[in-house]
């Protein structure tokens, strides 16, 4: 087995399944001429630099934020719900997280100390809560997570219809094998 030197400018190749998968058990590359391989490789491989970009850049606002996943979710969906005029209450919160309502309670607690959201009475029910994103939370997303989505949107808002629609479809055709590998 060959050792890889970390010093190196050696990597270890993930998505060709000639190298990773040469016995042909998973993927059949033998039916695909040369070229058709390697295009497809090529896709691979810029789904695999988008992945990592995005990680990088989720990364880095959570770092800026000083937040969690979660707390970043929570954040996006309560400015959303802003812009939107949307009454966001802790369950309507522990339900698009997914989580429980301690955990969703231990969330808004640790969100509300760092100055990033407020709790007002429900407008309309008053055994009820809303929570809000404070401006100061609402400016730095937008700074940061705003402008890169502005950005995605004008790449893809560059495109044909037509192209749009491929794409649309790739993404639900990639989202598909996902949902089937988690049944």
């Amino acid at each position: 087995m060959r050792k890889i030197d970390p010093s190196s400018s050696a990597t270890v190749v993930m998505h060709d399944p000639r190298l990773n998968d040469p016995e042909q058990e998973l993927v059949r590359t033998g039916d695909l001429a040369p070229a058709e391989l390697e295009s497809v490789l090529e896709v691979l491989e810029a789904m695999r630099r988008w992945r990592e970009a995005e990680r990088e850049h989720s990364e880095a606002s959570q770092r800026y934020m000083r937040l969690g996943a979660s707390d970043m979710r929570a954040l996006r969906m309560l400015i959303a719900a802003g812009n939107q005029s949307l009454a966001i209450t802790p369950s309507a919160m522990a339900g698009h997280l997914g989580i429980s309502t301690a955990s969703t309670t231990k969330l808004l607690d640790r969100l509300e100390r760092g100055g990033h959201i407020v709790r007002r009475a429900h407008p309309e029910d008053r055994r009820s809560l809303v929570i809000e994103v404070t401006e100061e939370t609402r400016h730095a997303a937008r700074a940061t997570v705003g402008r890169e989505h502005a950005r995605r949107f004008n790449v893809v808002a560059e495109l044909s219809n037509e192209q749009r629609r491929t794409v649309a479809d790739f993404f639900d055709a990639m989202a598909a094998t996902a949902e089937r590998d988690a049944v």
